[in-house]
Parts: C-alpha cells; structure tokens; sequence
C-alpha cells in the first residue's frame, strides 16, 4: 500500500463527502438508527451492499478498464435517480480535488467525456490509478468511505459519542477486509468477463429512502 491512499481515504481529502450520510439521515428519522449497535447494523448492511458494489466499481477503474463502460455499468446498479445524481455530483467535486493532486490523461480524458460527472466510485477507481495504487488499495478506498461517511454523520445527526463511532468501524475492520478482497478479485476477472462479472448487490431499502430524503424541504445532509 502506498501514503496515497492514506491521503484518499482521508475524511479531509476535499471530495465533497462531509455533506452526504449515505442514507443514515434517513435511517436517524426513520427510527431504525438510534445508538451504537444500530448504527454497526447500519454500516454492515451498507459495506456489503452499496459499499460492495461501489468497491468493485473502483477496483475495476484502478484495474485500467474503460471508465465509460464503468460508468455505465454504476448507473446500471444504481436505480434511485437521487442517487445517481448525487453520485455524479461527488464524482464531480472528487475529480477536481483529483486532478490539482494527482494530474494525469486519464483523469483529463474522463473530465472530458463526462463533463457533468462520472460515478464517483469509477472516479475514485481512477485517481488511486492515476496515483499509482492498484485494484486492492481502490476497494479499500471506496469500502472504508461506505461506512465511515454514516458513521461520521451520525456522530452529529444523534450526538453519538464519536469513541462509540470509531468502535463500531473497528469491529467493522475485518468483515471491510473481506470486501475489499472480493472486489478486487472481481475487478481482475472483469477485465477479461467485462463489467458483468463486478459485484451487484441490491439495497432497496436504501433506495427508497434516498428517494424520500430527496423531497424533505430541510435536512442536514444531501442525501
């Protein structure tokens, strides 16, 4: 692993990420997060859904396939349109934090093609490309940013001790692992299965409730 993912994956990388729960907002209002152990069950649901998907997404990036086909492969997996466009919105803001630390064509070439924003997880897979780390280190990245983004927001969505947070993404650490692996293991066999071969695991509760968050006239996060 190299320092860089360290910079990647850090909370104060300017990636736009501090604005968005990834539907723990939601979860807050709803009722079915509440403390400590509900937030674990949170996360774990998210890590080995949308976190899941998205770690393969990135792993398949960093890995060299075609981030177009990517991207179309990510608006494939993500069926709630508040989603999609909050994902385009983050893979926007990464993009321009990307390309002042890490300059390269392939970034350029993307920023081009999708001048509106690519998934964020397929613009994630490329800038660890594009700052020399691999499949492994890009799952790790969007992986740890799947649970790590609601367990901060809940932090200050229910005032939850922030010791109490950081206990629930270790005990998290080693089922992480093991996503992080199965997607980079995907990725590989992606590039000669195509995109079919990335990891799809559906989450329709989160869906929906990104649909509802969507049309609250106040709330906290973006989604």
């Amino acid at each position: 692993m190299s320092a860089a993912l360290l910079v990647l994956a850090d909370g104060r990388f300017p990636a736009g990420g501090h604005a968005h729960s990834g539907g723990a907002e939601a979860a807050v209002k709803a009722g079915r997060v509440t403390d400590g152990a509900s937030l674990e069950a949170f996360c774990r649901g998210r890590l080995h859904t949308a976190g899941l998907t998205a770690a393969g997404l990135a792993a398949a990036a960093a890995a060299g396939i075609d981030p177009l086909d990517l991207d179309a492969a990510a608006d494939a997996r993500t069926p709630s349109p508040a989603l999609r466009a909050a994902a385009r919105r983050l893979g926007r803001q990464l993009m321009r934090a990307a390309r002042a630390a890490w300059p390269s064509p392939e970034l350029d070439a993307l920023a081009a093609a999708l001048p509106r924003g690519a998934h964020q997880p397929v613009v994630l897979g490329l800038v660890a490309r594009s700052a020399g780390l691999g499949p492994s280190a890009a799952a790790y990245a969007a992986a740890y940013e799947a649970v790590s983004g609601p367990a901060t927001a809940v932090v200050r969505l229910l005032s939850l001790d922030p010791f109490e947070a950081t206990a629930v993404l270790a005990r998290l650490a080693p089922e992480l692992d093991d996503v992080a692996a199965r997607a980079a293991e995907a990725a590989l066999r992606a590039l000669d299965e195509g995109t079919d071969a990335l990891p799809a695991p559906a989450a329709p509760l989160l869906d929906i409730t990104a649909e509802q968050h969507a049309a609250w006239p106040v709330r906290l996060f973006a989604t």
